[in-house]
This record gives C-alpha cells, structure tokens and sequence, in this order.
C-alpha cells in the first residue's frame, strides 16, 4: 500500500506544489514548500489525528481522497463537518472516473447533515473539473497577494495599537455588521445568513483572545474603533522556511472607518518590517476590488489564485 501511495504522489508532485500559500513567491525552496504542504504533508497526512484516506477502485487504478475532520467546525455548526486536502490518482485516470470517485465519497460522508469544503488551486484544473461534475459546488474564488519589499516599504504612518481583550465582543460584531456577502460561509446558502454573521464574530472574538498574534485598530483621539485587521506571524512556517512572514487573517471595516482598510493593511507591513519579516501575505475574493485597490496602492503583487469548492447535506 506504501509504495502505491508513493506512486500517486509522484503522479501528482507538480499540482501539489501549488498547495502551498507561498508558491507565488519565487525566491522561496521549492523542495521544502513542496515537504511542507505539497508532496511531504500528502505523504503523512493519514499520522495526524482525524486524517484520513478514503480509497475508489478506477480502471486506472486507486483514487484516494485525503481529508480532515474538523472539531471545532463541527462543534459551532452542529454537523459532521471536513476539509478535503487534496485527491491523489495517476495520471492516466479519467475525468468521467474521478468525478464518478468524487460521488462515492460524497456518499461515504453523507449522513442526515454534513459539510465538506476543499480550497484547491487554480492549476489542479483536473480535480476542479471532477468535483464539479460530481456536484460540488463553487462558493469562492480566492486571490493570495504578497508584498515582497517589506524591507524598503515608505508610506505615510497612521495610529494604530492592539486591540485590547474586553474589545473582543464588540470587534466581533464590526466582522458581523461589515460582512462580505462573498466570502466562502456568506456565499453559500448552507450556512445562512445568521450563522454566518455568528461564525465570522466568532472567529473575530478569538483573535483577539490570542488565536492571531496581533489585533490592529485605529488608535485616533476620539476616533471610533468601527475596523481592525488580525495578522498570523506564521511562526512554524517561517522557522522551516528561513525568513518571516506575516499574514492578514481577517479584516473588516464598518462606516464609521471608511478607508482604514488601506491604513491598517499599510501598519501592517511596517510591522513586518519592524519584525524583520521579509513577506506579508493577504488572501480576497476575486470579487473584492476595493481590496484590489488597497493592493496596487501598497505594491502588493497577485502570488495566485485558489477555489472553494463544498458539498453538503
């Protein structure tokens, strides 16, 4: 079963390459994004608790399907709820075979409610084809920006300062109120409008509690606080890679901030370069050109672009 495995990796080492956030930038290792997110992680994947392989027999030989159960996705939403890695098969399978295979394993995941979503990349053409065909749909189209000048970045300076602990309520309700009608839980309908708003205050709520490194809001003398940004120093992924990253997580901007996206975005690589971070990375929709903009302005540079593609019951 190993050496089978093996193979298919193999097969598939050049569109699991572009599994890794950072393929967009060149002068990273190749071998070690491929060892951390592409060809290594497809390799160890099932050691990890709730991982798993799910296997279909094709004329063309074993297609196996990678995912993940996700605790505390199942836990907010009250369903059996994953994330499909990636799908390993050869070459030579057919787009009719692995669509057909993609139906198999809806049907092993299916029970009175799931979710199951997979953010593949735009270059795995073949696997979006396939699922697509056997019924997942399209919720999102996403874009990765990186700013790769951190280092020689000049723009003007704006007041910003932590969020503090007691903000965490009320910056929940700001990701609430400023929601993005296109992001992958407001796009699609099986969320609901009520849940989505609830889980993107949630999540809000827990970054600044300490699942991000560093909450920014505007820090103006009589200035409300309507936005803020959370930022990832992607710790692990720096150490194995050799340089410093920081990544926007989340952001929202509420009426009263009006253009403190840009502001917050621009604080944000000025404390990359404080750290001595050499990229910042941003992830949109492909529909949000007011982020577009925030992005030319910046020097960001487009690294890639990715679809969330779910099934559910």
């Amino acid at each position: 079963m190993g050496e089978v495995i093996e193979a298919l990796i193999v097969a598939r080492s050049a569109k699991l390459f572009f599994y890794s956030p950072y393929a967009g930038l060149r002068t990273l290792d190749t071998t070690k994004q491929q060892e951390l997110f592409g060809i290594g992680k497809a390799r160890s994947f099932t050691t990890h608790p709730q991982h798993y392989l799910f296997e279909v027999v094709s004329p063309a030989g074993p297609i196996q399907f990678l995912y993940q159960l996700l605790s505390w996705d199942t836990d907010f939403f009250g369903a059996p709820s994953y994330k499909l890695f990636t799908v390993l098969f050869a070459d030579n399978t057919s787009l009719e075979a692995l669509a057909h295979a993609a139906e198999v394993f809806k049907k092993e995941l299916q029970q009175a409610r799931f979710y199951c979503f997979a953010d593949i990349p735009a270059e795995d053409s073949k696997l979006i084809q396939a699922l697509t065909s056997a019924g997942w749909r399209c919720v999102e189209n996403r874009l990765t920006y990186f700013h790769d000048a951190v280092a020689t970045f000049q723009h003007s300076r704006y007041s910003v300062r932590s969020a503090r602990a007691d903000e965490a309520a009320h910056l929940g309700a700001i990701a609430a109120t400023a929601r993005n009608e296109y992001d992958r839980f407001h796009a699609d309908g099986w969320f609901g409008p009520v849940v989505a708003d609830a889980f993107l205050a949630r999540y809000a709520s827990a970054a600044v509690l300490g699942y991000c490194d560093q909450v920014l809001v505007p820090n103006e003398p009589g200035f409300p606080v309507d936005s803020f940004l959370a930022i990832s120093d992607l710790n692990s992924d720096a150490a194995y890679l050799g340089c410093g990253f920081s990544r926007v997580v989340l952001a929202a901007v509420g009426i009263a901030n009006r253009g403190w996206h840009l502001k917050l975005v621009a604080e944000t690589i000025q404390r990359a370069h404080q750290l001595n971070q050499r990229y910042v990375l941003m992830t949109t929709q492909a529909t949000n050109r007011a982020v577009f903009r925030t992005c030319e302005k910046l020097g960001f540079k487009l690294g890639g672009c990715s679809h969330i593609l779910a099934c559910s019951n």
